[in-house]
């Protein structure tokens, strides 16, 4: 199986998300399963050339490509994976890619894609390698379908290539007005009320990518069923549930080469699932770090988040003071909006033996909250797929999550699991979006924390699951070749 994996980031090169870490760890598993895999993305003016070794392709020569009617000239750059033999191909075009962040608000953002996508098949026209399937990935992409079954059906090369469109997060739609018909040389007829590629007006490359490709899916199976529904599907609810039957959820994996207290190389002590004392000094060492007293009958409740409404910030706000109530300390890690960093900046001054607050971005300080914390809070209003309640469930640390998307799909609650005669409970969730089931459930965690044998029973039902990408990857497989039978029914 020939597989054109196409992302606007990529581990180790470019990240704003969970994109990347999907980007740099599943391609990496197709191998082995015995796919031939090629990795395509932007090469953004942000990508160290010298630390990765990127190389111009002298094969590919100067591809120009016509974006708003003008011509861009595109070259292409190559690398390998680390410690991989996959070929990534990097798309430079100094004129869209050399910015100082990798997504922007500019007039041209739409042209940008636009031009990733016509690139990426012009590429692979040049390499004259014709893949099964090409994966790909959120709006960004999310004309490539349409190119491949519209724009470029010309070209032979591509008679039997199928598309397979993952959402990660249909929040975000890639909505511009209708001169995207001109820029993109979409042909006008694609452009009415309630068609393939119209949303509230404007042209969506999302609804172009749910609309054209073979086979979409989603990174968790729960959020699958959520986006068919109004409260979750963002508008395009209709539009999935035509394409129901088309619509799959597969969960993200991890890399446990990274995410293990075995051998995480940002920890001063690791532990494992049979001794753990090396957990308990990791707490000690994080709390002391923030001048915080550790003592081992009080649980630490770790956040690592973006400081946004999606992640829940809003209700935990609203149970704010009960929250400080409990007898449990803090420790929070993140940036997003003013108002949610300017709430923990004055908790952590008004309480500063319970609450420790570090605003930014610190991957060592992560890796350290998941090993030291006793429990890790992610209330989110939605979650696709959701990675550190993952991390911490291998990391002994026990999830309080609400039941939504990936959250619902990887944490198991230890009371209802108990209540209907299951002992694999794993942590704590809530369904009702508000302060006071946040609240309840968090109280619920602190008052099991107490009795050390149930406690030591959670974290061990954590730290024996297996959210590695092997079982992803395999999935990921069937749906590609589900990709090529819908693709030869054309």
């Amino acid at each position: 199986m020939k597989v054109a994996f196409v992302t606007t980031e990529c581990v180790p090169y470019a990240k704003t998300g969970g994109l990347a870490d999907v980007a740099g760890s599943l391609p990496a598993e197709l191998v082995k399963l015995g796919c031939e895999v090629k990795i395509f993305l932007p090469k953004y003016s942000l990508i160290d050339e010298n630390r990765h070794g990127l190389k111009h392709n002298w094969d590919i020569s100067e591809m120009p490509i016509r974006i708003n009617g003008v011509i861009r000239s595109v070259h292409v750059y190559q690398s390998k994976l680390p410690n991989t033999d996959i070929n990534v191909y990097f798309v430079d075009c100094p004129h869209y890619f050399y910015r100082h962040i990798i997504y922007t608000n500019d007039p041209d953002e739409d042209e940008r894609f636009i031009l990733f996508s016509k690139a990426v098949i012009e590429t692979l026209q040049r390499l004259q390698w014709a893949p099964d399937v090409i994966n790909c990935n959120d709006w960004q992409t999310g004309l490539l379908p349409l190119f491949i079954k519209d724009n470029y059906s010309w070209d032979r090369l591509f008679d039997n290539t199928a598309t397979l469109f993952t959402i990660h997060n249909i929040g975000y739609q890639g909505l511009f007005s209708k001169s995207v018909l001109f820029s993109a040389e979409i042909r006008e007829g694609l452009f009415y009320p309630g068609g393939p590629i119209e949303q509230d007006g404007a042209v969506s490359f999302m609804k172009a990518g749910i609309s054209f490709a073979d086979i979409i899916n989603t990174v968790s199976n729960t959020y699958a069923h959520e986006i068919l529904t109004p409260e979750y599907g963002a508008g395009l609810e209709a539009t999935l549930v035509q394409r129901e039957a088309d619509l799959f959820g597969i969960l993200n994996g991890v890399d446990y080469n990274i995410w293990n207290p075995e051998t995480d190389k940002h920890l001063p002590y690791h532990y494992t699932i049979n001794d753990f004392s090396g957990k308990y000094l990791n707490k000690k060492y994080l709390l002391n770090h923030f001048g915080i007293k550790p003592d081992e009958n009080i649980p630490l409740i770790g956040i690592v988040s973006r400081m946004v409404v999606q992640k829940g910030f809003d209700i935990f706000a609203d149970a704010i003071n009960e929250m400080m109530s409990l007898d449990a300390q803090w420790i929070i890690l993140g940036s997003g909006e003013d108002r949610f960093e300017e709430l923990f900046r004055k908790l952590s001054n008004l309480l500063p033996g319970k609450v420790g607050t570090y605003i930014g971005y610190n991957n060592e300080l992560s890796h350290l909250i998941e090993a030291g914390a006793d429990m890790f809070l992610m209330p989110s209003r939605y979650e696709p797929c959701g990675l550190n309640q993952i991390y911490s469930l291998k990391y002994g640390t026990a999830p309080i999550v609400r039941k939504t998307g990936g959250l619902a799909d990887t944490v198991k609650d230890w009371d209802e699991q108990n209540h209907f005669g299951f002992k694999d409970g794993n942590g704590f969730s809530f369904y009702d979006y508000s302060g006071f089931a946040l609240y309840k459930s968090v109280e619920r965690a602190v008052n099991v924390f107490k009795h050390k044998d149930i406690w030591k029973k959670i974290q061990t039902n954590g730290m024996k699951l297996d959210f590695s990408w092997t079982r992803s990857a395999e999935k990921y497989l069937e749906l590609y070749k589900l990709a090529v039978e819908n693709r030869q029914r054309l």
